[in-house]
């Protein structure tokens, strides 16, 4: 894409309008501004795609992966090159598997092949997605679930639960989908926790972990999961990107953005769109890169209305806590995502998160790293976790990177076999974390107490 926005340049008017028309064909990116799908024959496919895991240890290497993400889009890099003794993955085209192994061996670039096939991947989870029409009666935590069923299983929940339960419908989205929320409280006072999940589109583990946590609240039996029903009020929007959710059903699994048009190239990365250090560090100008930030500031409508929820209930609803859910890395981090700089309760937030990684190893085994986003991850601008504390003042604030690790060979197309236990080891961390914030005072009935920005 990056490519053939150059051409354009050099391309007569009125042959642009065939190109485009061209583009939905082959692109697999084919969808109206109005939402409706791709024909299934036009699916983007990723046949003998593969994905490589390296390491850069000098500069020169650092500089070479820089120019291939520049220069090509038959790379897409899973985050950017930026200095040395860093790990990058890289998702490399099949006409470029020779390229790539020559310029490794060049180079002298250390690494492996992680996954030979990503159709493979995607094939295989295609047997535990259930059909567009599957009634909210049917739903589960062993398959995936189309949006439409997600916002009916939401709707079937605040039928049954009608005294502590409201459903929060934000018409939001580029292509008029709802960004659907409901409000879980069962006593008045509490302070709230907000979960934030399905920001990127793709991350398919992060919705069904959302909506996994949810039932547990309204059905556990367990002493300390009612305890968090029943003394904290919660926000729940499992999907924020609901067009870009979408369209990982419909066109493209491995979509990231939401689906606005810009030029020939679509879709906002929502989580760089953010009224944060916006369009610095860790983000893109280039409206055809995976991490755009978007034309301004909370460009997008998606962006606007969360910003304008948040600001109008972070203090009215005591939301003291926000849990943001993303795959995959397996991390539990905090503010600054854009700044070294040290927030001024990071020792708290440390071990708040250390807390959290602790029950997840207690859980199921896994290791989660805690730490600050630009000390854990990568550096990013534009986020709505950094955001949300900065501007409204929510003083415990988290983005979780779910299963698997870093060197995953699933990546975002987790196993559905794999819902329940990464639902019970998150909902095990928030046990964990929310009980070490209330110790740290964070939760206190008064109007001002520890932790309050």
């Amino acid at each position: 894409m990056r490519l053939l926005n150059r051409l354009l340049y050099f391309i007569p008017a009125a042959a642009i309008a065939a190109l485009l028309l061209l583009l939905v064909v082959v692109d697999g990116h084919g969808c109206s501004a109005t939402g409706v799908a791709v024909d299934p024959s036009n699916k983007a496919r990723y046949d003998h795609f593969r994905i490589y895991r390296v390491l850069l240890e000098n500069e020169e290497q650092v500089q070479l992966m820089q120019q291939l993400e520049n220069r090509s889009d038959s790379y897409t890099f899973m985050g950017h090159a930026r200095h040395t003794n860093q790990n990058l993955t890289i998702m490399v085209a099949p006409q470029k598997i020779a390229e790539m192994t020559d310029l490794m061996e060049r180079f002298k670039i250390g690494g492996s092949v992680l996954l030979y096939n990503i159709q493979d991947l995607i094939d295989k989870e295609d047997s535990t997605v259930m059909p567009k029409k599957t009634s909210p009666e049917q739903f589960d935590w062993q398959h995936y679930f189309h949006l439409d069923t997600i916002h009916k299983w939401l709707d079937l929940q605040v039928s049954k639960h009608p005294s502590i339960l409201q459903s929060i419908p934000l018409e939001a989205s580029y292509e008029g989908n709802l960004l659907k929320g409901v409000k879980l409280s069962k006593k008045q006072g509490n302070t709230a926790v907000f979960v934030e999940c399905g920001i990127h589109a793709r991350e398919w583990i992060s919705p069904a972990v959302c909506t996994y946590i949810l039932n547990e609240l309204l059905t556990s039996t367990d002493a300390d999961i009612q305890d968090l029903a029943e003394n904290f009020d919660w926000f729940f929007f499992p999907i924020v990107n609901p067009d870009g959710y979408k369209y990982t059903f419909e066109a493209d699994r491995l979509w990231r953005k939401n689906r606005k048009p810009y030029g020939i190239c679509r879709g906002v990365d929502l989580n760089r769109n953010f009224e944060s250090d916006w369009n610095g560090i860790g983000a893109s100008s280039d409206p055809c890169a995976y991490d755009f930030a978007g034309g301004s500031a909370a460009s997008e409508s998606e962006t606007q209305v969360l910003q304008k929820f948040l600001k109008e209930n972070a203090h009215t609803s005591r939301i003291k806590t926000y849990f943001s859910m993303h795959s995959f890395s397996q991390l539990i981090m905090f503010p600054y995502g854009y700044t070294a700089d040290k927030v001024q309760n990071y020792d708290d937030l440390q071990t708040i998160g250390e807390r959290g990684s602790e029950a997840i190893r207690r859980s199921h085994g896994k290791e989660y790293l805690s730490g600050a986003m630009i000390e854990t991850i990568y550096p990013s601008s534009g986020d709505s976790v950094d955001w949300v504390f900065s501007e409204c003042g929510v003083p415990v604030a988290f983005t979780f990177e779910l299963r698997g690790p870093p060197d995953s060979t699933n990546m975002f197309i987790l196993p559905a076999e794999e819902i329940v236990p990464t639902g019970e080891e998150t909902l095990a961390a928030y046990v964990a974390m929310l009980k070490a914030a209330r110790e740290l005072g964070y939760y206190g009935s008064g109007e001002t107490h520890k932790g309050e920005l």
